[in-house]
């Protein structure tokens, strides 16, 4: 059971009388957070050119952000059940604003992704918050609703990032990506501390500090590893020996917790075949969306020319598919006429389609990117909140931040997961096709005339091909694999009704 103050939702079958307005809240702050996943991506070159940075390092600086928050996730979770959601958002956004400020005046890359390792922590505790705070509020009748605009929210975070930060490196330098979030967090500051009602769990478990430092190191592990297969070799003992290291680590982990009393991830989850289809989307989902805009940018930018603002200016497409389907209840009335498992399959098929459009006909300019963000924004609008759905209903509501970190874990594990993953794939394609080349913007700058920086771009375009192709059959597999787990989920729960 929770405890919360007088005029708790859960003594209110309406539910709070300002849901919609603390959802308006918790939106914002999780938006500044989801910003920072994708607003590096337009970066890219600037940070190429200014602070040297190799592939690697842009990866790192990328993962750096998602990984931390992958580990501290279900900790954080389990935290906020405990000592209150309301005050791990506010320091989630302390915590946030302090890494933005350090990240906007790093002078080094090493200094930056420290930085972007630190807002994890922050945005970890704002990540799990959200969504239980939203659980919280509303009602269950309202729960898709609510879901479905928190997952809009998600994705214009995620693709409005090259957008607003291709705007900002139009005007200012790239710290101002970073610095720009001091004004959204002291605005989210001041109306958590007015609107957003305090509730927690006296039943909360102490954070199980031993399994999110597991997780953390096996999952960096893992990545590294991946990132580091192109350069030094899959068979290489540098990255034999960290392959080794991540699957003694996450084997430790998940003895670890099935062993404790207080597991951040009680293992017993993944018996519900709803919980278990649910979480094999979103890790899919995420690994084909993340890897894809990792590239895309790249792509637009190097390949096609555009500058940072142009680049974001034709990512934002995705977002706005999402956004005009969520909030119009569009997406909501589809998953309710075709039922979970069927919305699922469509959406991640929809998304496929769109990553081999992007994959096959990028090259030969814009509108096949177009047509193939249009197809991920509204397989995401369908897909996505009914797979955050699917796994908030199968945790229990007294562990709601839990829940909320287990979502949050995968969708920030599957998003670096993928821009290593395809990220590999493309190094590996272009160094196979161009064996004396570095990187992308180390073999343009050699290029001797527009013959030879032709044949870079198109063993560019090439390794690119490949990568979505992979992204494309990951998120395929996903929905399918999802569906079926729901859809037997669904049938036995319907035999244990009629036996009842």
């Amino acid at each position: 059971m929770s405890t919360s103050p007088p005029g708790h939702p859960e003594d209110q079958p309406q539910g709070h009388p300002q849901r919609w307005l603390i959802l308006g809240v918790i939106c914002l702050a999780q938006l500044t957070v989801l910003l920072d996943n994708t607003v590096l991506n337009v970066a890219i070159p600037s940070l190429t050119r200014e602070l040297g940075a190799a592939t690697s390092d842009i990866q790192w600086m990328i993962n750096a952000y998602s990984l931390v928050q992958s580990g501290l996730l279900l900790t954080a979770g389990s935290a906020a059940d405990r000592y209150g959601r309301k005050k791990m958002l506010i320091a989630g956004l302390v915590l946030f604003g302090i890494g933005s400020v350090v990240a906007g005046l790093a002078d080094s890359t090493g200094q930056l992704i420290a930085a972007r390792a630190g807002m994890g922590v922050g945005g970890a505790l704002l990540l799990t918050t959200t969504l239980a705070v939203a659980m919280q509020v509303f009602t269950p009748a309202e729960h898709p609703k609510a879901i479905g605009i928190w997952s809009a929210v998600n994705a214009l975070g995620f693709a409005a990032g090259p957008l607003l930060g291709g705007f900002i490196l139009n005007h200012f330098w790239w710290g101002a990506i970073f610095l720009i979030n001091l004004p959204v967090v002291a605005l989210g500051l001041a109306a958590v501390v007015v609107l957003v009602p305090e509730s927690k769990s006296p039943r909360g478990d102490r954070p199980d500090l031993l399994g999110a430092l597991l997780s953390t190191i096996g999952m960096t592990a893992l990545v590294y590893a991946i990132i580091s297969g192109p350069e030094h070799g899959w068979t290489s003992g540098r990255v034999l020996a960290t392959d080794a290291v991540a699957v003694l680590v996450l084997a430790a982990f998940a003895y670890w917790e099935s062993r404790i009393p207080y597991p951040m991830l009680d293992l017993h989850f993944f018996r519900d075949r709803r919980f278990t289809g649910a979480v094999a989307g979103a890790v899919l989902i995420t690994f084909g969306m993340g890897g894809a805009l990792f590239l895309l940018t790249q792509h637009l930018q190097f390949v096609l020319g555009y500058g940072p603002l142009e680049a974001g200016l034709r990512t934002a497409p995705l977002a706005l598919a999402v956004v005009a389907l969520n909030f119009s209840g569009l997406s909501a009335k589809w998953t309710a006429r075709l039922g979970t498992p069927v919305s699922i399959a469509l959406g991640m098929t929809l998304m496929s389609a769109g990553l081999v459009s992007i994959a096959t006909l990028a090259a030969h300019g814009y509108g096949g990117t177009l047509l193939g963000l249009l197809l991920i924004g509204a397989g995401a609008a369908v897909a996505n909140p009914a797979m955050a759905h699917a796994i908030m209903s199968a945790i229990p509501p007294e562990k709601a931040g839990v829940g909320a970190g287990i979502n949050g874990t995968l969708a920030e594990f599957g998003n670096g997961l993928g821009v290593a993953v395809l990220g590999a794939i493309l190094n590996s394609r272009f160094a196979a096709l161009l064996p004396v080349a570095a990187s992308l913007p180390a073999a343009l700058a050699s290029a001797g005339s527009e013959k030879e920086r032709g044949r870079i771009t198109d063993a560019f375009s090439s390794g690119l091909e490949t990568s979505q192709l992979v992204g494309a059959v990951a998120v395929l597999l996903g929905g399918l694999l999802a569906a079926a787990l729901l859809r037997r989920a669904e049938r036995a729960d319907s035999a244990v009704a009629v036996s009842a």
